[in-house]
């Protein structure tokens, strides 16, 4: 057990940011779980929205829950696939 006061503070703190940042990346699981299921149904404009929706819990996540660069790449590699979504589903006219 800790005998100082900061060490005591410092115990409280780690397990307040523990819990803080737990809830963080389940919320970040689940709004990137809701892009992906959008994506996968095939609706561009449910998946647009979704990705709109989970683009700010994604950014506060980035720093204590993930390094920013991975959520930056998983921002972009979302709105690279919806993006991508009218290109495979356009009709060719000759």
């Amino acid at each position: 057990m800790a005998h100082h006061k900061s060490a005591l503070t410092r115990i409280r703190r780690n397990l307040r940011s523990a819990s803080v940042n737990r809830n963080r990346r389940s919320r970040v699981r689940t709004f990137l779980r809701n892009v992906e299921e959008a994506i996968s149904s095939g609706d561009k404009k449910v998946a647009e929205v979704a990705l709109r929706e989970a683009q700010p819990e994604i950014i506060r996540g980035s720093g204590p829950v993930m390094h920013r660069n991975t959520a930056s790449r998983k921002i972009s590699r979302l709105s690279a696939r919806i993006k991508g979504m009218t290109a495979s589903h356009k009709k060719v006219s000759k």
